[in-house]
């Protein structure tokens, strides 16, 4: 059946494309019109562009014209707000391009010279990233990780992101990632996993963020990683994946095995750490090779690397060197100073003999090779160091614990083996390990041996209640002190780090007998609660702020401008 002109002009518009004898390419119409019983078509070559015209009968429509694409009129009777959005996602995609800094101007931070110098200097020159940041506590690790996450994101080079932090700060990396730079996070835990009903909750999720330790000791999780392959991986507190070396013999721990394994299962690999360097060369050579199996050997090739300013892996800035834009410092200048204190009489003796008890079973534990015990020993001696609270405590626990064997006729506890992250553990995991080895293991043979420790230790147990009833602590006096010259009248803050649940728990007894308003972070607390606490301590003032360590994890106590170490801590690198 032969097509009619108005047939013909159902099927053809502005836009149509066209093959057929009449032209020696495809053409393109741009208009068409009826002429009584034929059709006028003026069009362009796809090709040549050039401009034909035809008139053309009905019927040669039927078979040698061939409508190759159907044209469409525009029609802006679109969302306008769509459109919008569209527009909007083509311009940032690009934008880069055109804006090297373009992470900062849609995010909700203002960097700092050296964050963006570890960004756009130092991060984003590299094809492929294996860096380690490891500048000064307070830095603003997290401004760093997430623009790099933005920056990488709007280049199209990354899509699949992992976050592997202490547990404490998993949440925190959620929640300012969220807020600074609009990143959307999952925290995979056991909960998500178990809620994945068999689903693989790490190919369910292209961004994540875990705890080290969640993935490093539990195997069934790591299995589920073996098939799924990142873009990019940060690592938190990245010192905490260490190895350590004892002569040709390497222990790995399993946090240094997921390490190993996530290596291997990433694109790029960056690692944060405000304390990279543990004193130990060797230790710190395993760090680096985390990123790079074979750049630095040795720890001499790495002394030499960095001498010459050649080390290509990594930075490190102290806050004395990091500057505002306008060459201002971002920090204010340290006054560091030793307090200095003789100990009375009675602490003296007290003192002395604890020191006895441990110095002659050390060397027997030592004799014996048994490292354990000569943990117990040494955390007895920090303690003993701490305060007098917290050794008789010490004391007295252990004492419990010994007679307990007696009375089971026991000696002999057997323990695993000592880890050689111990310092590196969570706090409570540290606090519950130390407790286990000063209050269950012994040097004694027999149950002679056994009877002869119990004696020292109740006699020792009665010289620390004697001192600690009798005598005015002098440590505890040079910190009150301090706190009466530079607190009293004065809208100050005060924080004060103790390595001691037992010696925090004596400071705030004291410290609140005597009128001042104390409040305390420690491991045994939530995010949630260190979180009130830092609020309390901040809408406070004057106050004070007893805390441990865990203060420094997941918490902003930069608005204060005094500090006491009250223990000094065996690794420096915890100060």
């Amino acid at each position: 059946m032969t097509m009619t002109p108005d047939d013909i002009l159902k099927q053809i518009s502005e836009g149509t494309i066209l093959e057929g004898p009449h032209w020696t390419e495809p053409v393109q119409v741009l208009t068409v019109k009826a002429r009584g019983s034929r059709i006028e078509i003026q069009s362009v070559g796809l090709n040549t562009k050039r401009l034909w015209n035809k008139l053309l009968n009905a019927d040669e429509f039927d078979g040698s014209v061939k409508i190759t694409q159907t044209g469409q009129l525009a029609v802006l009777d679109g969302n306008p707000t769509h459109f919008r959005l569209a527009a909007e996602a083509h311009r940032i995609r690009l934008a880069y391009q055109y804006d090297p800094h373009f992470a900062v101007s849609v995010s909700q931070v203002d960097p700092l010279p050296h964050q963006m110098d570890a960004v756009y200097g130092h991060l984003l020159t590299q094809p492929r990233i294996r860096f380690l940041i490891a500048d000064d506590p307070g830095a603003g690790k997290t401004v760093m990780g997430g623009l790099t996450i933005k920056e990488l994101k709007f280049r199209a080079l990354i899509e699949r992101i992992l976050i592997v932090t202490p547990a404490n700060l998993t949440d925190q990396w959620r929640r300012e990632l969220h807020e600074k730079f609009g990143e959307s996070f999952t925290v995979v835990n056991r909960a998500s996993v178990s809620a994945a009903y068999g689903r693989n909750v790490w190919e369910d999720n292209s961004q994540c963020i875990t705890s080290v330790d969640f993935l490093a000791r539990q195997e069934d999780i790591l299995n589920l990683l073996r098939d799924v392959h990142w873009d990019l991986v940060i690592v938190d507190e990245a010192h905490k994946m260490a190895a350590y070396k004892y002569g040709t013999k390497v222990n790995k721990t399993q946090r240094y095995e997921l390490g190993e394994f996530l290596r291997e299962h990433t694109d790029h690999f960056l690692f944060l750490t405000a304390t990279p360097h543990k004193g130990d060369p060797d230790n710190f050579v395993l760090l680096l090779q985390l990123l790079d199996r074979d750049l630095y050997a040795t720890g001499n090739i790495l002394a030499e690397a960095t001498t010459h300013r050649e080390n290509r892996i990594m930075i490190r800035r102290l806050k004395e060197d990091m500057k505002k834009f306008d060459g201002s410092p971002c920090f204010p200048p340290r006054h560091v100073m030793t307090l200095s204190y003789r100990l009375s009489r009675d602490e003296l003796d007290l003192y002395d003999a604890v020191t006895d008890y441990v110095q002659t079973n050390f060397q027997r534990a030592m004799a014996a090779e048994n490292r354990n015990v000569g943990l117990a020993l040494t955390v007895l001696q920090r303690r003993l160091a701490s305060s007098v609270a917290a050794i008789r405590l010490s004391l007295e626990r252990r004492l419990k614990r010994l007679k307990e064997l007696r009375k089971l006729g026991k000696i002999k506890q057997e323990y695993g083996e000592l880890p050689d992250d111990l310092d590196d553990l969570a706090e409570t995991d540290r606090w519950r390990f130390e407790d286990e080895v000063v209050e269950r293991l012994t040097m004694a043979e027999n149950m002679a041996e056994l009877e002869a420790e119990i004696e020292e230790l109740d006699r020792l147990v009665r010289q620390a209640k004697h001192t600690e009833k009798n005598v005015i602590e002098t440590k505890f006096e040079e910190l009150r002190r301090v706190i009466s010259e530079h607190l009293s009248g004065r809208a100050e803050r005060l924080l004060v780090f103790t390595e001691h649940k037992d010696t925090l728990d004596f400071l705030v007894g004291r410290l609140t007998n005597l009128g001042f308003h104390c409040c305390t972070i420690h491991g045994g607390m939530t995010l949630e609660k260190r979180i009130d606490a830092e609020r309390e301590f901040f809408e406070q003032c004057p106050s004070v702020m007893v805390a441990t360590e865990a203060a420094g994890e997941g918490i902003n106590l930069q608005f204060c401008s005094l500090m006491v170490n009250y223990d000094i801590p065996w690794n420096p690198n915890r100060l």
